[in-house]
């Protein structure tokens, strides 16, 4: 079974607890289920993890070359400040799906900007949780059978 990493950034741990009226009230828990449940049924196996550390997250990229062959990515804060991130993105060799909860458009001029732009396949946004299923499909169709 192909495996797809789907890696998240910093504070998305506190998910369905912080700003809720931004990032929902699912957690980052419900979003694993869900994700693991419509990867089973595209018949993918998922590698769910996330970390609030720029370096842990980097690693978390080089190990995906070794076994995925898509990666989805909320990079959260670091979207907007992560050279180190796009760089280890830029190693990996499959295809990449960007994903944001929020609408980053409609929020701070600061959030327009993304590093991990450059290197995704394709970017969803303002989906609420959504658009983590949203970028598993994509990733499917990318990556065939």
């Amino acid at each position: 079974m192909k495996t797809i990493h789907i890696i998240n950034g910093p504070n998305l741990n506190l998910l369905g607890r912080r700003q809720p009226d931004i990032y929902g009230r699912e957690t980052l828990a419900d979003v694993e289920a869900a994700c693991g449940k419509l990867a089973h049924s595209l018949g993918f196996s998922v590698v769910f993890r996330q970390s609030n550390h720029e370096g842990e997250l980097v690693e978390l990229i080089h190990a995906a070359r070794e076994e995925a062959v898509g990666i989805v990515i909320n990079p959260a804060a670091y979207t907007h400040t992560s050279v180190a991130i796009l760089d280890a993105l830029n190693a990996f060799e499959g295809p990449v799906m960007e994903v944001h909860i929020s609408n980053v458009h409609k929020r701070e001029s600061f959030r327009h900007h993304s590093y991990v732009s450059l290197r995704a396949d394709g970017v969803i946004a303002g989906c609420g949780t959504e658009g983590y299923l949203l970028a598993l499909r994509r990733l499917a169709t990318l990556v065939g059978d």
